[in-house]
């Protein structure tokens, strides 16, 4: 019989075949090895656990003070590696098969308001190379409503500035089209005419934004500019590029735009996904009525 150690590396081995998401084959690890320190402090082996075993670690787990939304995620882990063990025939029945996911209340994604957005992006007013691209950056983001990996890897050859248009392949490799506003395009212009060039030292790179060396941006790299320009702008709570995003689409809701247009120019297969942003304008709407309403 495999030894514990061998069939943590066998699915492991299994996660790397099957999966290109490092982050989740690193959490799965982990939390099987929790797992393990848990049944063996049980006098339990991994492959003899029961499905009330594994109840009792999911209740250890509340004890120690991990959010909801921390353990669906060793839950899901936990489902994983019970599934490999009844692929490879480690194990007949599947002590997971029957644990469901705690029910989560969907978390309100944070926003800038326009001011906010609007002092952040003034803020990146340098005329080099670096200043331009910063500036291009950030008025593509939020014109735009992009996941930052779709704008780092957004190729010149998918952008028509004259028409206003770039074509994105977004999750799954789906294609979609997705306009941006004049003033995105001056950014952008300026930089290609500008700065772009001084950066990639005349080179062939794809790839619209790039770093100071001229090759692709990193999302730490762009995660350090946003970081940079909020502190200039003195804004003091915390911003993320995502936020700009999640502000692109309340925006366009608070100012009447149809809930299956934004849908499509954030990318998202299910309109339930966009209907977050509902959420958030009707938040808007009850504060609106609360300052301005006689009675309120």
């Amino acid at each position: 019989m495999k030894s514990t150690s061998d069939i943590i590396i066998g699915f492991e081995n299994f996660l790397i075949a099957e999966s290109d998401e490092l982050n989740t084959i690193r959490s799965y690890l982990y939390d099987i090895h929790q797992l393990e320190k848990f049944v063996v402090a049980q006098k339990i082996s991994l492959i003899s656990v029961t499905h009330s075993d594994l109840r009792n670690f999911i209740r250890s787990l509340f004890d120690i003070g991990l959010s909801p939304v921390s353990i669906n995620r060793k839950i899901s882990g936990i489902k994983a590696f019970y599934r490999y063990l009844i692929h490879e025939r480690t194990i007949q029945v599947n002590p997971a098969a029957d644990l469901e996911l705690l029910k989560v209340g969907r978390k309100l994604p944070q926003t800038l308001s326009i001011e906010e957005i609007s002092k952040i992006i003034d803020a990146a007013n340098e005329k080099n190379a670096l200043g331009l691209r910063d500036r291009a950056c950030l008025e593509f983001l939020y014109a735009s409503g992009l996941r930052v990996s779709e704008l780092l890897n957004l190729k010149l050859i998918d952008l028509d500035v004259d028409s206003g248009l770039m074509r994105i392949i977004g999750k799954g490799n789906k294609q979609r089209l997705v306009p941006f506003g004049k003033q995105a395009a001056n950014a952008v212009e300026e930089y290609l005419r500008a700065g772009r060039s001084l950066l990639t030292k005349q080179r062939s790179v794809p790839y619209l934004i790039v770093n100071a060396r001229g090759k692709r941006m990193s999302r730490m790299g762009f995660l350090k500019i946003v970081r940079k320009y909020r502190i200039k702008a003195g804004i003091t709570k915390r911003v993320t590029p995502h936020m700009f995003r999640h502000s692109f689409a309340t925006h366009l809701l608070e100012g009447g735009a149809d809930l299956r247009v934004v849908q499509e120019l954030l990318g998202h297969a299910d309109i339930s996904t966009t209907q977050i942003y509902t959420h958030i304008d009707r938040e808007y709407l009850k504060e609106v009525h609360r300052l301005y309403h006689p009675r309120s």
